[in-house]
């Protein structure tokens, strides 16, 4: 089987940063946000933010915007509306039908887009919608715990990626790739 990272893999472009600038346009207040969405992103592509510290320091504030955002699947379903011509074309092309999506991207977006490009096996970050509340993130070593509880028996053929961040997962694959761009480059 094949296994997939989301954003900047088989998406151009980082779905959360596209979830803000979408929620930023319908809510301009958003703008005060931005040095600290921006700090984040930087720290999450340089790897300098561990599991930990993005679940303390990070999620507290995803949350308490999140509560506040009345129709989550329907703004869900807008997002994608506009952002499905984001997936990149290879993808489309080589996609199976015993595909795997694992990504940091919250299930509930995930969820939808999986759904449009008829992926059946994906995981994200878990969030209770209910509550508003962060359960888990698939992040780094920790992607390779979820991956393994929700496929335990799973044999990984080819494992693509756009970040060594996804090493843990690199390391459980039979070859890995390293997406940049349309740019795919065998690296195990």
């Amino acid at each position: 089987m094949n296994v997939y990272d989301f954003d900047n893999t088989i998406y151009k472009g980082e779905s959360g940063v596209d979830l803000f600038l979408y929620f930023l346009k319908r809510d301009p207040k958003l703008i005060t946000a931005l040095p600290w969405a921006i700090s984040c992103i930087a720290r999450y592509k340089a790897t300098k933010m561990t599991l930990d510290e993005a679940l303390n320091k990070y999620a507290g504030v995803i949350e308490s915007y999140a509560a506040k955002i009345d129709d989550i699947e329907g703004n869900v379903t807008k997002f994608w509306d506009k952002n499905i011509k984001k997936i990149k074309p290879f993808y489309l092309e080589q996609r199976r039908d015993d595909d795997i999506i694992i990504s940091a991207c919250v299930d509930v977006v995930l969820e939808e887009i999986c759904k449009r490009i008829g992926i059946k096996n994906y995981v994200g970050s878990a969030v209770d919608l209910e509550k508003r509340k962060l359960l888990n993130f698939c992040y780094r070593e920790n992607k390779v715990k979820v991956f393994k509880e929700k496929f335990p028996d799973a044999v990984i053929d080819n494992f693509y990626t756009d970040s060594y961040n996804d090493q843990p997962m690199i390391d459980l694959a039979k070859n890995a790739y390293l997406v940049k761009g349309d740019k795919i480059t065998k690296i195990k």
